[in-house]
């Protein structure tokens, strides 16, 4: 509990408001605490859960009435440490990398750490300038978001959906065997055997991982997967466009298909408008089924059934990996270690039974 002072002996209220620059110890003195509870609470320690709800709100407010900051060149002299990480993004738009870097900094915040954010649009010239980058800036630790990874650093690492397994690094992956399975026997149970299936670009980490998982569990369920229904995106950008011209293509190769499965959400929106622009209904027609979960997913005019990979929460399994090892020092020369997450089918409006197939319109009628 706070000791109260009398204003005669209270060594903040003597100064005047020109002078009421608060250090730590005046702080604790005042609240008659010991300055490393204060600072414990002050920095948003995970440590301070431990300390009383009233202390910890009597030292808020007395931080907030005399305009109290922490010494943040003091604490990193004090530590050897930036409280600064870098993380590494394909690029920052709606989708994956937004919902990933969400649970990245639900965590370094509540951890009071700050964060830089570079994207490398999958240039690798980028990204190995901007790993060294990093390394100049002094940050504590770096977070790799599917990029094509096999950098070595002085520093914790922790990468995400990149698949080399790199020396001192942790990988955070998601079970891309068990992904294609909730799928495609989804699709099986409601009588797809005609997919088409749009995979990701080649310079992708996750494309050709998920890929051979596909056809593994094709090949062990029985379901047959026609070359001239499986298409791929090239262009480097996120947008819908991609998925939106992928499907066209193959209904303009008159390619019949009863179910289409996408490398992921956004690429699954954009099938869907090409799909309607062809006279085709999702699900009446054709089942579309996406893969991420990213938010915007459920509130489509029509709910896409997809792969749900828990993205936040392996940003924030990346966050606390690196804190982790910048808490009990950093050992580059262990071998990489590997974090597992489980996928999820999410079933919603996009996926129905097979019917007979309508004839389609021809270009021309499109």
């Amino acid at each position: 509990m706070a000791r109260g002072r009398s204003k005669d002996s209270d060594p903040i209220r003597k100064k005047s408001p020109e002078e009421q620059t608060v250090g730590l110890k005046e702080l604790a003195d005042y609240l008659g605490l010991a300055p490393a509870t204060v600072s414990l609470v002050i920095n948003g320690s995970s440590v301070a859960d431990t300390i009383a709800p009233n202390t910890k709100k009597a030292i808020l407010a007395a931080a907030r009435k005399f305009n109290y900051r922490p010494n943040f060149f003091a604490r990193c002299l004090r530590t050897r440490r930036s409280f600064t990480i870098g993380v590494m993004v394909p690029e920052v738009s709606e989708g994956y990398n937004v919902s990933v870097l969400s649970g990245i900094e639900d965590h370094l915040l509540q951890e009071g750490y700050f964060y830089f954010v570079a994207s490398h649009r999958f240039q690798a010239d980028l990204i190995e300038e901007y790993s060294q980058l990093f390394l100049h800036r002094s940050v504590d630790g770096l977070i790799v978001v599917c990029t094509p990874w096999e950098h070595s650093l002085p520093c914790p690492v922790a990468t995400i959906s990149c698949h080399h397994g790199v020396t001192g690094a942790t990988r955070i992956l998601v079970d891309h065997d068990q992904a294609a399975q909730l799928a495609l026997q989804h699709l099986a149970e409601l009588g797809h055997r005609k997919i088409a299936f749009i995979k990701g670009q080649k310079f992708v980490p996750d494309t050709e991982v998920r890929w051979k998982a596909i056809t593994r569990v094709a090949a062990s369920i029985g379901l047959p997967i026609s070359s001239k229904l499986v298409t791929q995106i090239e262009e480097n950008s996120p947008s819908p466009n991609l998925g939106y011209k992928a499907t066209r293509d193959l209904l303009v190769a008159g390619e019949q298909f009863t179910a289409l499965f996408a490398f992921n959400d956004i690429c699954a929106m954009g099938a869907i408008r090409a799909l309607h622009e062809f006279g085709l209904r999702v699900p009446d027609d054709v089942s579309v089924l996406g893969f991420d979960d990213i938010e915007s997913a459920a509130y489509q005019t029509r709910g896409l059934t997809t792969v749900q990979q828990p993205l936040r929460e392996m940003g924030k399994t990346a966050a606390q990996a690196v804190l982790n090892r910048i808490a009990k020092g950093n050992d580059a020369d262990r071998g990489p270690e590997q974090i597992l997450f489980e996928p999820r089918l999410v079933v919603r409006e996009t996926t129905a039974p097979v019917r007979q197939a309508k004839v389609r319109k021809t270009l021309a009628e499109a």
